[in-house]
């Protein structure tokens, strides 16, 4: 190579090295060790740190999806506050939770709503099926695993049946978690039937993907509205139990939940956002703000809808579990298959646990990814000596994602305790204030303690050095998102 050129090579290598650390450092919304994280990995390999931070180094999405995003939620009717309910959270410790979660999407929490918890994976597949079956309207379904199995079959072919009965059918299914069945003839044959079937967040060419956004953000939600009537809300995926991808970690374990209500039109918000950012048609007259949803009970469930993503412009998920871990009086029980927290989240959890409140963690001692679960243990010293009581399930994997607080506050829905959950996938969950319900889920919880075994702080300190090292080395990492 002529000299000048190579001198061109390294002056232009040096300028992109030097534009990626100011990126870096300039970067909104990032917490301290992920900067450092990156910095790190930048300066000691610069070519493979670059094209890394390219790759991962930011949620970002396109410029264009974006602002799709902010002109939809803009003309998308929101609901009017509902002053009693207020009221009535206000009497009790656990206000901030709900009037940070307003904040995320506009929506405020809502009365008079009744909830059902599914007895177990099956049960609530075959709850959903009986729902679809009996629609008049329309059925709204959005998941991010959609396999052709069991359980996913009979959904497709409830779906079907429905569009067949002329009852309008729209469904989103992730491009990378569903990508099974989007390329078999079951997406074919639902489309030739009527359904309205869509890809959530399709990949495309990889290049005009990375060029575009992230190749690896996804649509992580799991609900199905029937009629604007009912609306189910968990960790559940459109699959059997024996998860056959991932066999060897079966059973998969969920929890998911029936609601019926007021709440059920804010659910339908989040899909209405979902669906128009696809492309799809404007339904956002299902959501009058002129007329206030009739209330099933009274004074019924106090719930609340929340949908992050990582157009919004900071971790919001995060920010609405440790406001109710923070919320926590006398007890705090917490289910969730992949624990990679920032440094806020186990703070508020080692913080909970020495302020005397009764902090329990249920997590799978299989999880089907090794990083995820040697990343997690990488902080059971942390907690265990704070007092929080950390317990393996042993059965199978462990998916709920579950946070009950006194047995009268709850939070449920797809989001885990990890990063990507707070900064990639688009989640929803639903926060819910009621000792009934609350109860019925601690219930549940209760059952997975009863399978699950306790890591003493004894178990922590029998991790080998080289174990510690490599947990360690993972949880350092975790930050480079």
């Amino acid at each position: 190579m002529r000299p000048e050129l190579a001198l061109v090579g390294s002056i232009l290598l040096i300028a992109i090295h030097a534009a990626i650390i100011v990126r870096i450092i300039l970067r909104p919304q990032r917490e301290p060790a992920s900067r450092i994280a990156w910095l790190v990995s930048v300066m000691a390999v610069p070519l493979v740190g670059i094209v890394a931070y390219l790759l991962l180094g930011e949620a970002r999405i396109s410029a264009g999806r974006r602002e799709r995003y902010r002109r939809i939620e803009a003309h998308l009717p929101h609901p009017a506050a509902k002053e009693p309910v207020r009221r009535r959270l206000a009497a009790t410790a656990y206000a901030a939770p709900f009037a940070l979660a307003e904040t995320v999407n506009a929506l405020p929490p809502t009365g008079g709503n009744r909830a059902h918890l599914a007895d177990d994976d099956d049960g609530a597949i075959a709850e959903m099926v009986a729902d679809i079956d009996a629609a008049e309207s329309n059925v709204h379904l959005s998941f991010y695993i959609w396999l052709a199995d069991g359980n996913g079959l009979k959904i497709k072919d409830a779906l079907i049946g429905a569009a067949g009965r002329g009852v309008k059918v729209r469904v989103l299914a992730d491009a990378l978690g569903s990508r099974g069945i989007i390329r078999s003839h079951h997406w074919r044959e639902m489309r030739r039937a009527g359904v309205d079937a869509r890809v959530a967040l399709p990949i495309g060419g990889l290049l005009w993907t990375l060029i575009r956004g992230r190749f690896d953000l996804r649509n992580h939600r799991k609900q199905l509205i029937v009629d604007n009537r009912i609306a189910w809300c968990g960790s559940q995926n459109l699959a059997d139990p024996a998860f056959l991808p991932k066999a060897k970690f079966a059973p998969w374990v969920d929890v998911m939940t029936r609601w019926e209500g007021p709440v059920v039109q804010d659910c339908q918000f989040i899909f209405a956002a979902d669906w128009e950012s696809e492309h799809g048609d404007d339904i956002s007259g299902l959501l009058p703000d002129s007329v206030e949803p009739a209330p099933v009970a009274d004074p019924g469930i106090a719930a609340q809808v929340i949908g992050t993503g990582p157009n919004l412009p900071y971790p919001a998920m995060t920010a609405c579990f440790v406001s109710l871990i923070h919320a926590a009086r006398e007890e705090l029980i917490v289910t969730t298959p992949y624990f990679v927290p920032d440094e806020q989240l186990v703070f508020a959890l080692m913080d909970c646990a020495r302020r005397g409140v009764r902090t329990t963690m249920i997590l799978p001692r299989r999880n089907d990814s090794r990083i995820v679960a040697a990343t997690s243990r990488s902080y059971y010293a942390d907690l265990v000596e704070a007092g929080v009581r950390i317990f393996e399930f042993r059965p199978g994997l462990l998916h709920a994602k579950t946070m009950v607080a006194d047995g009268q506050v709850g939070l449920i829905g797809s989001a885990n305790l990890d990063r990507r959950s707070f900064e990639l996938n688009f989640e929803n969950n639903i926060l819910f204030a009621d000792e009934a319900f609350a109860r019925k889920l601690r219930e549940r919880q209760m059952a997975f303690l009863a399978q699950s075994d306790r890591v003493s702080a004894e178990d922590v300190m029998r991790t080998g050095m080289a174990r510690r090292f490599w947990q360690n080395l993972l949880a350092t990492l975790s930050p480079l998102l």
